[in-house]
């Protein structure tokens, strides 16, 4: 026998509802402030946006004016309340979190989280599948992101008008899709690798890797292969902007301080920044095993993706102290969770959004082997360090779906634009994906 599980929620809501709307019609009772507020339960544990939830416990004020309930610091909309009991409707997007109640100055937490479930909806922005160059709209392009199995770039980026920059080391170049999927070379010669400044292809890149992109739109990027960082405007104009004091490998802007840093990914890799064109400081961070991807807050603090060491690390602005902000040192896998509780394996790319969510590309092995336990793009919440998985899952593959559905081989590298939407450079795959959020 089928059973109807969306017929069972409704009926699980209206019911819901009804024992609420009766509670509220009993004697009510006013908030005690010198007593504290208690959360016992609420339900449902898990939903979407406009999903109403009812939470149970005591002390509950009458007057929804002077209740707030919140997830992540994103207010909930309150429909009723009694003593015990409260209605609240989640709003879209608020992500996964305990629930917090605040009356006046009396707040609580609840110890149970709520679970949001996205809609992520992954689709081919780019890219036939197989190693190789050619410019065109959506499947007709080419890219040679696996060519040789050692390349490992990072290099993927996107600017306010919503074109996406990907660094394309098997043809030498950086290549530009604009928002329709119409692919073009911005920079380099895809039939000729070398070193030399210039204007598109006059411009000439070795095995670009990682990109990033500044606040007047210049990009610049790192190539292992001539050990340099170069600016590209965004007419396609090259300039060599630092010579790396080691093989550079990942590459960041930050905001606040207007700098570029990159970092040498070795087993005693440093993070340096270029403070102007031709000056690179001291190192800020050494003796990091095998740092990845790099990203910036909008508070200028530093996220390094560890993939010798299986974690992600926030260092702290100005001082640059560091602490493991997800997964555990030296313990690869698959899992989600918060702060010790997630898993990586080998991780890579890493980006951050302006509401200071972490973004991981997994699989940064060398030959992005199906063998590696994690294919996916994975999402750090800011504060509570809860690691999810955005799309994609432990199996490499390929395939357009929804969430954990979808398929990835190698992810490496990973961008967010300025509405949510995530870009993914699939390697294995020779395509630029898309994750959409409801």
């Amino acid at each position: 026998m089928m059973v109807n599980y969306k017929s069972i929620r409704l009926i699980v809501k209206y019911c819901l509802a009804i024992a609420f709307l009766a509670s509220c019609e009993e004697d009510p009772f006013e908030h005690n402030p010198s007593a504290p507020i208690k959360i016992e339960s609420f339900l449902p544990a898990q939903g979407s946006g406009g999903t109403e939830i009812l939470i149970n416990g005591s002390n509950f004020s009458i007057d929804t004016s002077q209740m707030h309930v919140t997830i992540n610091n994103v207010p909930l909309k309150i429909v009723g309340t009694n003593g015990n009991q409260v209605m609240a409707v989640v709003p879209k997007s608020v992500g996964s979190g305990p629930l917090v109640v605040t009356i006046g100055t009396n707040t609580v937490t609840s110890t149970d989280i709520f679970t949001y479930n996205y809609t992520r909806t992954v689709s081919t922005l780019a890219g036939s599948g197989k190693a190789g160059f050619a410019n065109g709209k959506g499947a007709d392009a080419m890219f040679n992101f696996s060519g040789e199995l050692w390349y490992r770039s990072s290099g993927i980026v996107v600017d306010d008008k919503l074109n996406v920059f990907v660094a394309d080391p098997g043809n030498h170049c950086i290549r530009k899709i604009d928002s329709l999927g119409n692919v073009t070379t911005l920079a380099g010669d895809p039939g000729s690798s070398g070193y030399a400044d210039g204007k598109g292809a006059a411009a000439k890149f070795s095995i670009p890797y990682s990109l990033t992109i500044d606040t007047q739109g210049n990009l610049y990027s790192v190539d292992p292969g001539n050990g340099d960082i170069r600016q590209i405007t965004p007419d396609g104009t090259c300039t060599t902007w630092a010579m790396a004091n080691q093989e550079p490998w990942s590459i960041a802007f930050d905001k606040v301080s207007g700098f570029v840093y990159y970092s040498s990914c070795s087993p005693s890799g440093n993070i340096y920044p270029v403070t102007a064109k031709g000056v690179t400081g001291k190192p800020i961070v050494s003796g990091l095993t095998y740092p990845a991807g790099l990203g910036f807050d909008p508070a200028g603090n530093l996220y390094v993706s560890m993939n010798g060491e299986q974690v992600v690390r926030k260092f702290t602005a100005g001082t640059w102290e560091n602490n493991i902000i997800a997964g555990k040192l030296g313990v690869s896998g698959y899992a989600n969770g918060a702060g010790n509780v997630a898993r990586f394996s080998s991780p890579w790319g890493l980006a951050v959004d302006s509401n200071s969510n972490i973004y991981i590309a997994g699989n940064g092995t060398w030959d992005g082997g199906s063998y590696n336990s994690d294919q996916s793009i994975r999402l750090i919440q800011p504060d509570n360090w809860l690691v999810s998985t955005l799309a994609g899952s432990a199996s490499a593959g390929y395939a357009d779906a929804v969430g954990e559905a979808a398929a990835f081989s190698a992810p490496t590298g990973v961008a967010v634009d300025k509405n949510g939407t995530v870009y993914v450079l699939d390697k294995i795959n020779n395509r630029v994906r898309k994750i959409v959020s409801e």
